[in-house]
């Protein structure tokens, strides 16, 4: 097994070659850094960089491997949606690093968002995996996991075997009861794999954690930032994170919601199909929307399980619950009897 990516990016060699990966690139634009870049954070899964510059701050991020297809995935948004994602100032896809501009604070650091800044959000991000429907390949290209409604049962399954494998007390591994519930569970979450696969909502990018402090603001509209938790998975399974962002921060969540679903009817009438959730013996919207959240428990779990791989022993006992604690998520969802 290799080093931590902590262990990693917190190395005088790691530093020199940044550095000198920074320098290069802002050069070859006619920007000079002027003080030795700071390092502000460090996760497993990534770190960041602030890089003064004579004409500005600019910032640099690198990714776990797991994440590392985030700069060519963040580049590729700005091509395909420049005025809903900025571009990189520079990217190295194979090392995962990212530089961007400065873009200032973000929409929750510029005030407490309130329903209209949410609807802004999110209306505006259900238009973006509109457009993205189309570029599923290109967007798979860059490494962007394909968690679409057909992979989730497979997921479960490997989620399952990884977490059984933990040693007991170890805080990745669930108890006996639990792992037991998540297997008998398989069935169900097969299930709403299925309802979601076969809803006239095609997959697409799922930003992995949409709220206000991964956004900021060009011209009065919302630009999304930070995709190392993207997936290419059922629209639906956005709300999820979104959602309990919202409430827990005292938003009414139902008119952002709507607004939201309001970008879909549109969608499906564009293809004359009916508004979501109303043909006859096709589910409803709340039923997509729970079948969507189960799919979103399992595909979360297994981007925290990424997300740490890389981790070190001491992260491990800060953040390992998380796998399991998002995969037992679906036992909250499906009836006892199915778990």
């Amino acid at each position: 097994m290799g080093a931590a990516f902590s262990d990693t990016v917190t190395s005088a060699a790691w530093h020199a070659e940044t550095t000198a990966w920074i320098t290069d690139a802002l050069a070859r634009r006619g920007v000079q850094v002027v003080a030795p870049p700071e390092q502000p954070r460090v996760r497993p899964w990534s770190t960041q960089l602030v890089v003064a510059t004579d004409a500005g701050r600019c910032w640099f991020k690198a990714t776990c491997r797991s994440a590392s297809f985030e700069p060519a995935l963040q580049a590729l948004l700005a091509e395909v949606a420049p005025d809903a994602a900025d571009a990189p100032v520079a990217v190295d896809p194979d090392r995962g690093w990212m530089l961007t501009a400065d873009r200032g604070a973000t929409l929750r650091d510029l005030r407490e968002p309130g329903t209209a800044d949410w609807c802004a959000v999110m209306t505006r991000f259900g238009r973006l995996q509109q457009t993205l429907v189309g570029h599923g390949d290109a967007l798979l290209a860059t490494g962007l996991p394909d968690c679409s409604p057909g992979t989730v049962p497979g997921r479960l399954e490997a989620v399952l075997d990884l977490l059984r494998h933990f040693p007991a007390g170890h805080p990745a591994r669930p108890d006996g009861r639990t792992l037991a519930r998540l297997h008998a569970a398989r069935d169900a979450v097969a299930s709403a794999a299925a309802a979601l696969a076969e809803s006239p909502l095609p997959s697409t990018l799922q930003h992995g954690d949409l709220h206000p402090g991964n956004v900021f603001e060009v011209d009065g509209a919302p630009r999304v930032f930070d995709l190392g938790d993207a997936q290419w998975a059922h629209p639906l399974e956005v709300l999820e994170v979104s959602s309990a962002v919202a409430r827990h921060g005292g938003t009414d969540w139902a008119p952002v919601e709507r607004a939201y679903r309001g970008t879909w009817d549109a969608w499906c009438a564009e293809r004359g199909l009916p508004p979501v959730g109303t043909d006859d013996g096709a589910p409803s919207w709340d039923g997509l929307r729970h079948a969507a959240g189960v799919t979103h428990a399992v595909n979360r779990s297994w981007a925290w399980c990424g997300a740490l791989a890389e981790a070190t022993e001491a992260e491990w006992a800060d953040w390992g619950e998380a796998p399991g604690r998002h995969l037992a998520k679906v036992l909250d969802l499906v009836p006892e009897r199915q778990a």
